[in-house]
């Protein structure tokens, strides 16, 4: 998962009341995310684009080889089509700014393409072991010329997907690009079978490769169902700790106590903190200004893009139920 610093193009300008160093904090992850966004919407288009086209192509292929094996990953590519569209629809809400309806913004909503694509391709592994391992005992042999010919333009198509998809960073693009990694291994392992079902009769190769690609995909959904889970669960992100948080502010002047600490993390890129200091020694509200801004100084280099201080003098009361 990438972490790179990214932010909402014009977060800052929807809040005329921001606090300052927060505003200079924020700011300068302004262009990052709104690119990288239109990226992802770009890749998944283009990915949505090659599939649909192959999909067509395979349909019209395997009635000409009159391949039952061809005319059912027709139907899974088909599958994976829709997921496609629906992962294009929630990426490109998931770039829309914050509103009164969702005031952290619809960053989120790529995980809930991520979530349904995942759970599309578990479906679809079902139904290709259902059709595989009846087979291992029972092999049929299929016309492998016409086998060899649409492998090459499966891995090809695939191919060029699955490459646009790996450049990107969001969840959303690695649970399509899983999608298409199967395609391109499942075509990979027909070129292999057909080639080798030219030279040698042994149909039982097909349904083989079949399961075991179909085992590697479920392994890598269940752990991108597992990050996806976490991140909706509200989990510490991976890529930084509290106590490393905790240990940066303890070290600073003024401060006599931290609490209340929480970090998630909306999409798995964009991180969030909200933390409460106890100040001592501290007269005047500028020098409590001061230590918010050293706080988020301390903090920079941490992939943390948003940072929300609360400050209590030292006789002051938490008011917080979880302090």
């Amino acid at each position: 998962m990438s972490h790179r610093h990214s932010h909402r193009p014009g977060h800052d300008h929807d809040h005329p009341h921001h606090d300052h160093s927060h505003h200079g904090h924020d700011h300068a992850h302004g262009h990052g995310h709104h690119h990288h966004a239109h990226g992802a919407v770009g890749n998944i288009k283009v990915a949505f684009f090659l599939n649909l086209l192959f999909t067509l192509i395979e349909i019209a292929g395997g009635i000409f080889t009159n391949s039952v094996a061809i005319l059912s990953d027709a139907l899974h590519d088909l599958g994976d089509s829709l997921s496609l569209g629906l992962a294009w629809y929630f990426q490109k809400l998931s770039a829309k700014n914050r509103d009164a309806t969702f005031s952290y913004g619809y960053r989120r909503f790529s995980l809930l393409g991520a979530v349904i694509n995942s759970l599309v391709l578990v479906i679809g592994s079902v139904f290709v072991l259902q059709e595989a391992i009846p087979r291992l005992f029972n092999p049929q042999t299929p016309d492998a010329r016409g086998m060899v010919a649409l492998a090459v333009l499966g891995v090809a198509f695939n191919g060029a997907a699955m490459l646009r998809l790996q450049k990107g960073h969001s969840l959303n693009e690695r649970a399509i690009s899983l999608h298409l990694l199967e395609d391109v291994l499942g075509w990979v392992a027909v070129l292999v079978a057909s080639v080798v079902m030219l030279l040698v009769d042994v149909p039982v190769l097909d349904p083989a490769l079949s399961v075991l690609i179909t085992l590697y995909v479920l392994f890598n959904v269940y752990r991108n169902l597992r990050d996806c889970f976490r991140i909706l669960l509200q989990a510490v992100p991976e890529n930084v700790r509290i106590e490393q948080v905790r240990a940066r502010i303890a070290s600073l002047a003024h401060v006599a106590d931290i609490h209340d600490v929480h970090l998630w993390t909306m999409d798995g890129e964009y991180n969030i903190l909200t933390i409460h200091l106890r100040l001592k020694e501290v007269a005047q509200f500028t020098d409590a200004v001061r230590v918010k801004e050293r706080v988020k100084k301390a903090l920079s280099d941490l992939p943390i893009q948003h940072i929300t201080v609360e400050v209590e003098g030292e006789t002051d009361e938490c008011a917080l139920q979880d302090c």
